[in-house]
């Protein structure tokens, strides 16, 4: 069985880097464990570091979170689902909104368990992913903030996930603007402007970021170390907090050009022969991983010496030439992955977690 590690001292260490450069800029910051998807064991590694909130989009994930320490706060970091209203107020502290009706379901059942839900309203920043529009803002808050049961704590924004907009000074000034609006407008004092995710971090770095964007949701450059601003990996940081290993499970020369009539692949796609190939033979691994736990895109073998063939729904094929790293069935074939990867690794029923 194929399986991924997770090094705890290396996340310890991307932990108190983290921890370090936000504590100096007087930011509070959340771990975002969406890509973790809910398992227990690696949730808890999370908990142990010593975060005081915890960010997910998955109701089912959050369940988890509490079963552990019911004590940590939680934000439910999507539109709420009309449907997932009630799991949202059990488990969820906080949830970020951009609908009014939504809000009204939320204070309903909250009244209902006598619980008070603290909402974050999302602005949309030209990223075109979720948001109030700009010009409707200060309305929104108008409406919702007098509900029974419902805090209003803050406004945020989310950027580069959808079509890959980057932060910038104008767009978070913009932020800080509508919460100086909305503060004197009402009355009232917003505690957090939530306008940084790991894609932002880079804005620290170079002085750009605002004085009063005070509120992260990192998930990201915790686990690899990314400057998610220009896909290279923060000095400091490691990248290989997670490691995916899969066993070979067949080993032998074969020639590399197959043989017969061709149509298409598991994937729909047409084979091609390159006619300097034919008559020549390489060592091919089958190993005990495929498209059903991840894309091949998203794993990258630490040798450089073998090569990607191709790959069906339970295994994928790798050329290793003359096998001059003398390969042999049963041994490890090691990745190192990207977001994606991990996310994918971690979706797999069939991928094996384990800490070290």
């Amino acid at each position: 069985m194929a399986y991924i590690t997770l090094d705890r001292s290396k996340l310890k260490s991307n932990y108190i880097f983290l921890e370090k450069l936000f504590n100096t800029h007087k930011v509070d910051w959340s771990i975002v464990t969406k890509v973790l998807c809910g398992h227990k064991e690696y949730i808890s590694e999370i908990l142990n570091l010593g975060i005081k909130q915890i960010c997910d989009s998955r109701v089912y994930n959050l369940k988890a979170v509490k079963s552990i320490n019911p004590n940590i706060e939680t934000i439910y970091i999507k539109p709420p689902a009309k449907r997932a209203i009630k799991g949202i107020i059990k488990y969820a502290d906080v949830s970020i909104n951009t609908h009014i009706s939504t809000v009204e379901l939320l204070s309903q059942e909250a009244k209902k368990v006598g619980k008070i839900h603290k909402v974050i309203i999302m602005v949309e920043l030209g990223e075109l992913r979720e948001g109030v529009l700009r010009d409707k803002l200060i309305d929104f808050y108008y409406k919702i903030h007098k509900l029974d049961n419902i805090d209003v704590i803050g406004i945020g924004a989310n950027l580069s996930c959808l079509y890959g907009v980057l932060p910038n000074e104008d767009k978070l000034i913009q932020l800080t603007l509508f919460k100086q609006i909305i503060e004197e407008k009402f009355s009232t004092k917003l505690k957090y402007i939530s306008g940084g995710s790991s894609v932002t971090i880079p804005m620290i770095f170079t002085h750009q970021l605002h004085k009063d964007i005070n509120h992260f949701r990192v998930g990201e450059t915790l686990y690899l170390g990314t400057n998610v601003y220009n896909n290279s990996i923060i000095e400091g940081m490691h990248n290989d907090v997670f490691k995916l290993y899969a066993e070979i499970i067949e080993l032998k020369e074969k020639p590399k050009v197959p043989t017969g009539d061709f149509g298409t692949n598991l994937e729909g796609d047409s084979y091609t022969i390159n006619p300097d190939n034919i008559g020549l033979k390489s060592y091919r691994a089958l190993i005990d991983m495929g498209l059903l736990d991840n894309n091949i895109k998203n794993i990258f073998p630490t040798d450089p010496n073998i090569e990607y063939v191709g790959g069906s729904s339970d295994m994928f094929v790798y050329d290793l030439g003359k096998n001059s790293q003398k390969y042999k069935v049963g041994d490890l074939i090691e990745f190192t992955i990207d977001y994606i990867g991990l996310l994918n690794s971690m979706n797999s029923v069939y991928i094996e977690k384990r800490v070290i």
